[in-house]
Order: C-alpha cells, then sequence, then structure tokens
C-alpha cells in the first residue's frame, strides 16, 4: 500500500477529512442517536454450526434472508415485522439446484443467491428471487464457487466474486473470476478472469501481490473474495485474499482495469506489536520480527467530501490442501533461520516466544540458501482505510484494534499464533449523523465501532460483544429499519444465531 508523504500531509488531508461526509447507503433519518449506546435488542437461533452465514433485509417486506448450510443450502426467512420479535418463516431450500448457498443480497423487491455447484470446481449460479412471492425469477450461470454476491446502488447489476478454490488434491483448480449481471437486460452476465495481467507478475510481486499455488496460472491462482461498489454503481473493488490484493473492476465496460498488491505490515515495529504465541501464559503485544500479509476478507465503500474510501477487514488466510499447504510454524524443525538475519534464532524459535506463529513457506529465503530471511505471516489483525482513487493507505489502527479487544475481555489468546482476532467482515452505515464502521471480528466474538467522522483518524467507540463466530454483519438503516432506529445485524457462524444490536 501507498503511504502519506509525510505528517504535514496527513495533518492536511485529517483537516479536511472534518468538514463533511456522506455515506453512499443512506442519509440522516435519526441525528438523536448514539453508536457508542449499541447494545443487543433480539437474537433468534438457527440451529448447528453454519447455520448462519451471511444475511440480507428486505425493507419492503421486513424480511431478513439468512444463508443457512447447516444440513443443506436453505436460506432462512425471518419476519421483522414486529421488531423486535423475530419470526421465523418457511425456508428457501436452493438444494435441488447446486451445492452450498455462500452469500444473499437484496434490492428493489429481489433477493440474489450465491450458490456454488454440487462439484465445487464447476461453474456456480446465481438464483434471483422474489422477496414477497419467494418464487424464483432467474437462476443465470456464473464462474466457480460464488462466494459473494452483492447488488449495484442502482439495482442494475449484480456482481459475484466466484473464488475457485482447487479441488482437496489441487488436480483441479478452475480460474478465479468475477461476474457481472445486467438486471435490466434480462440478466445477461459477463464472465470476467485475470489472465491478462499474467505478464505483470513481477510487478506486481513488488508490490506484495502473491502468485504461488502448485501449476496454476495466473488465472487460476487469482481467488476473488469480496466485493464493494462505488456510489455511482460504474466500479466494484474485489478483494483477492490468498492473493493478498483488490481487483478493480469497470462494472460498465465490464472489465478488470487494475489490481493492487497490499504490501505487509510490518510486525518489528512497537506500534504494531502482536501476542504471537498461545503458550506462554499471558497476553501481551509486543514488537517481533515478522512481516505480514494484510489478505482482507470483507471490503466496503464509502465517501466524504468528495473523495471515496475503502475499507477492508485484513483477516488473512492460508492454503491447506491435501497435497499444498503453506503454513509452518517458525519453532519447526522444518523452518531454518538465517544467523545473520535471526542471530538470536534459538531464543526466537522458543514456543512461548515466535516458535507457535505460523508463517508461509512460499517466501522468505530471499538468497535461496534453504533459510529464511524474512518471515511472512498471515493477516493483518486489523482493517485499513484505503483512499479508492489513488489506493493510498491512509489508517491502519497498529496494535490498537487488539488492545481494545483486551481491554474488553474479549481477546482468545488460544488464537495468538495464528491471525488473532481476524477481521471477517465490515460495513458501514450513518448513527445519529455520523458515519459509524462495524468492524467483525471472528476470534474475539465482537464487533469494533469506529467513528469515521474524520477518515484519516477514525475515533474508536466501544467493543460490542456478539455471538460465536461472527461472519456476516449487515447495517440497517434508520428509515429503513422495522422500528425506524438504525439495526446493526450480526449473522454467526459457529453457535448458528442472528443477533440484532440497536443504539440505546
Amino acid at each position: 500500500m501507498h503511504y502519506p508523504k509525510s505528517l504535514l500531509g496527513i495533518a492536511i488531508l485529517a483537516l479536511l477529512a472534518s468538514s463533511c461526509i456522506k455515506d453512499h447507503d443512506i442519509q440522516n433519518p435519526a441525528p438523536g442517536e448514539d453508536a457508542a449506546t449499541f447494545k443487543e435488542v433480539a437474537q433468534i437461533d438457527l440451529g448447528e454450526s453454519g447455520a448462519s452465514e451471511i444475511s440480507a433485509y428486505d425493507p419492503t417486506t421486513k424480511r431478513l434472508f439468512t444463508v443457512n448450510n447447516a444440513d443443506k443450502a436453505l436460506i432462512d426467512v425471518l419476519d421483522l415485522s414486529a421488531f423486535p420479535t423475530v419470526t421465523k418463516l418457511q425456508s428457501i431450500d436452493e438444494s435441488a439446484l447446486g451445492g452450498v448457498a455462500n452469500s444473499v443480497a437484496v434490492s428493489d423487491g429481489k433477493l440474489a443467491i450465491a450458490l456454488e455447484a454440487t462439484n465445487k470446481q464447476a461453474n456456480g449460479s446465481v438464483i434471483v428471487v422474489n422477496t414477497s412471492t419467494l418464487g424464483q425469477i432467474k437462476q443465470i450461470a456464473v464462474g466457480a464457487l460464488p462466494d459473494m454476491v452483492i447488488f449495484s446502488p442502482d439495482g442494475k447489476y449484480i456482481v459475484t466474486a466466484n473464488e475457485g478454490e482447487p479441488n482437496s488434491d489441487y488436480s483441479v483448480d478452475p480460474e478465479g473470476s468475477v461476474s457481472i449481471i445486467n438486471v435490466t437486460d434480462n440478466y445477461s452476465v459477463r464472465t470476467l478472469t485475470f489472465g491478462a495481467f499474467a505478464g505483470s507478475v513481477a510487478q506486481l510481486a513488488q508490490e506484495g501481490f502473491r502468485i504461488f499455488g502448485p501449476k496454476a496460472t495466473f488465472a487460476q491462482d487469482v481467488e476473488p473474495e469480496y466485493v464493494a461498489i462505488s456510489d455511482d454503481s460504474k466500479k466494484a473493488f474485489v478483494t483477492l485474499q490468498e492473493n493478498n490484493g483488490v481487483a478493480e473492476v469497470d462494472i460498465i465496460s465490464g472489465t478488470i482495469t487494475k489490481l493492487h498488491g497490499l504490501g505487509t505490515k510490518d510486525y518489528s515495529l512497537t506500534a504494531n506489536g502482536i501476542d504471537p504465541s498461545d503458550r506462554d501464559n499471558k497476553i501481551e503485544l509486543g514488537p517481533w520480527p515478522v512481516r505480514s500479509f494484510y489478505q482482507p476478507d470483507g471490503i466496503t465503500y464509502f465517501t466524504h467530501n468528495g473523495l471515496s474510501y475503502l475499507i477492508t477487514a485484513n483477516e488473512g488466510d492460508a492454503r491447506d490442501y491435501s497435497t499444498f499447504a503453506e503454513e509452518a510454524r517458525i519453532g519447526s524443525s522444518s523452518v531454518k533461520l538465517d544467523p545473520t538475519a535471526f542471530p538470536d534464532a534459538a531464543t526466537l524459535k522458543k514456543n512461548e516466544n515466535l516458535g507457535r506463529l505460523k508463517i508461509t513457506n512460499t517466501l522468505g529465503d530471499t538468497d535461496g540458501d534453504g533459510d529464511y530471511d524474512i518471515l511472512y505471516g498471515f493477516g493483518g489483525r486489523g482493517f485499513s482505510i484505503i483512499n479508492a482513487a489513488n489506493f493510498q493507505l491512509v489508517y491502519e489502527p497498529g496494535k490498537t484494534l487488539e488492545e481494545e479487544v483486551i481491554r474488553a475481555g474479549s481477546y482468545d489468546d488460544d488464537r495468538s499464533d495464528d491471525k488473532g482476532v481476524e477481521p471477517e467482515n465490515v460495513t458501514v452505515g450513518m448513527v445519529g449523523g455520523k458515519p459509524i464502521a462495524f468492524i467483525a471480528l471472528e476470534r474475539a466474538n465482537a464487533v469494533a465501532l469506529y467513528d469515521l467522522t474524520n477518515p484519516i483518524i477514525p475515533r474508536f467507540l466501544k467493543i460490542l460483544k456478539v455471538g460465536i463466530g461472527p461472519e456476516g454483519i449487515a447495517f440497517v438503516s434508520a428509515d429503513k429499519s422495522p422500528n425506524k432506529k438504525s439495526l446493526l445485524v450480526v449473522s454467526n457462524e459457529v453457535d448458528g444465531t442472528v443477533r440484532f444490536y440497536q443504539p440505546d
């Protein structure tokens, strides 16, 4: 990522940032609300693990649609018309049309469902359903493993991130892709792949973009994860998690225009300190000689004072297949540390220090002599705010997000050796006239709230404790909410609950 060139530049941007904010989804329907007072007001248990993943709300019918893959591909339909009473209606069963449902989105009385094929490596589909009658409108073929679906703000397009993961032994590896469905043109579809960027692999690698799957072409190796769309419905931003990148897509022309490598976060800096061990009998953040790929999962878009921004939830992810696994623990015998780069190697490799931390075995031997000169980890243990026009990083919380989680008593030390709190997803909504970021922390069972009135220096508000394994997070503005109060919906994959939060 690119940083502002000077502290003066940051200060000037911060001054400009305080003057005007506009969120792309809502205006200011409830000016008296205080985001710092969000609390749980309702919940519903949809069953076992996998029963609550991603949710989307339809303001016309006051129904919430939630992906439920506990037993088969279902979309649970929840009636919020008497909210905070939540009533489960008849589910939508899509199991006969494919494999697992991965995502849902709503626009103008239409529900879009991302459905992978029964054979996960085959092309999946998007099912469009009427939110009132629950009758099917259309089934559209898209790329392999559609992992996320979203409508453009104007409702004219549906965009999917088709992850294209390989099979268990990496013998079949479909191309990752992005599908653009034109709703107004009888749901015509264009599926875009990434092969045209193969010639830029060396340049992208310098930016931290990763291409490393065994025998994979560039197009096969790219794995789209999540999508955000600009206010004007013309541009999509797609996270490429395993690749540590973001793609820009021109929706109107149907072309992938740019790829951005996201670089690494330097944990050797005190401001970026982490707790790398689950065996040290303490929770303590400190500097360690590791660089970690951001590898965002969720992404969202908002505008401020004529400037557009992206927020990424920097979860991190590693490839782990029967014939290819990139994770290695620093303390393992397979990880040999260069004595010049790491003169204290024996100490670092102890379990109470860096020994338990997981790194990638695909990078780090810069001189080809069989030992690691640099250690590369997974995930950023935080989030990034990026200027969408020039991809300049304008804010990253360093260690402060995890400090707040620790202070709230929500930090799970068992995850210290992996990716920490694992920010999974993010959304932005206007609460009391202020833009608020909601960041789901999968391994802390929590959501972090930040005031974005100044996007250059966001203000932490609170850690909101939620269900186990928050996967999906959706904000409903007060004017669209069933009881005319801002509403946060959190879908928790591990305990199978959907929980609802509103300001007090």
